[in-house]
């Protein structure tokens, strides 16, 4: 069982929310999907409402349930909180998934800071599933609730990591942000020279094929939803300036050092690299072993592979 014996997913309709809304159900939860624009096909199956106006039939749903998780835009799920959590009998956990964490955690202090919560982050798209894969967790205020869901997403085969919520954005800010930002801007300068994808295709040793397997896949996405990810979390700006730093002081090694002495050159990129592998620490190791796996897949050969281009 899920420990709710009802639940309001709002932004059901969504791909995130429909996960949600899916292991709930599983889970035995009698659960009620909103959504304010919810698929011609999926009308009939939802309480289409705003939630931040909540009306008689949204109002006694919010009311009665045990769970109310908020799988929204993040402007929604602020103006949400207030109207929402006047609404919810106590001892209800309010969860949501957005992005980043810091303003939400502020909206509930305001707003409610007795209820009960956990933000959901799902580092991966719903797509692929949730087994095996992390679920970052802010506790805003912990209780039996919070319990329940972290383990019935367990139960699910998610790996719920608890974070703080500056902790949760300071690293959100690189693993998604400044990812996004590599892959994106990988794919931008591609476009300024003049070549053609099916030549770098044919021509591509594993790194570049992994590059242009990342391209593929972020263009598969919404716009919409990597321009948040930039735009809301505070760090992301950061985050980008440092790339930018990071390919200045890249350039400089190899152009600044080559026209003077290859010796400086060489001492300078190892220099860059010994740096790098400090960073990695005991990871580094486990980390080649998976990019000798991963290239083993998207290139198979006979032999070991490509390592090093």
């Amino acid at each position: 069982m899920s420990g709710f014996g009802r639940s309001v997913v709002v932004g059901g309709c969504g791909a995130v929310g429909g996960m949600f809304a899916g292991l709930l159900r599983e889970a035995g939860s009698r659960t009620v999907v909103v959504d304010i624009a919810p698929p011609p096909a999926e009308r009939d199956a939802c309480v289409v409402a705003d939630i931040t106006a909540p009306g008689p039939e949204l109002s006694a749903a919010l009311a009665d349930a045990d769970l109310v998780l908020l799988a929204v835009h993040e402007a929604v799920a602020l103006k949400a909180v207030a109207p929402v959590t006047r609404l919810m009998r106590p001892g209800a956990l309010l969860a949501d998934t957005l992005s980043v964490r810091t303003a939400m955690a502020a909206e509930l202090a305001a707003h409610a800071p007795t209820v009960e919560h956990v933000g959901l982050n799902p580092m991966f798209a719903p797509s692929a599933g949730m087994a095996g894969r992390p679920v970052a967790a802010v506790v805003t205020r912990d209780g039996p609730g919070v319990t329940a869901l972290l383990r019935l997403i367990e139960r699910q085969g998610g790996r719920p990591v608890r974070l703080a919520p500056e902790e949760h954005d300071r690293t959100a800010a690189a693993t998604q942000a400044l990812t996004h930002a590599v892959i994106v801007s990988f794919g931008l300068a591609l476009t300024q020279l003049d070549v053609d994808v099916s030549t770098l295709t044919s021509t591509a040793p594993p790194p570049h094929v992994t590059l242009l397997a990342l391209l593929a896949r972020v263009l598969g996405g919404s716009p919409e939803v990597y321009g948040e990810i930039q735009r809301s979390n505070p760090h992301a700006a950061s985050a980008r300036q440092a790339l930018c730093d990071a390919l200045r002081s890249f350039a400089s090694l190899v152009e600044e050092g080559g026209c003077t002495d290859e010796g400086d050159a060489a001492r300078g990129m190892d220099a860059a690299f010994e740096r790098l592998r400090r960073l990695m620490g005991p990871e580094l190791a486990s980390y080649q072993d998976q990019c000798h796996a991963l290239f083993r897949t998207i290139q198979p050969t006979d032999g070991g592979g490509e390592t090093d281009r």
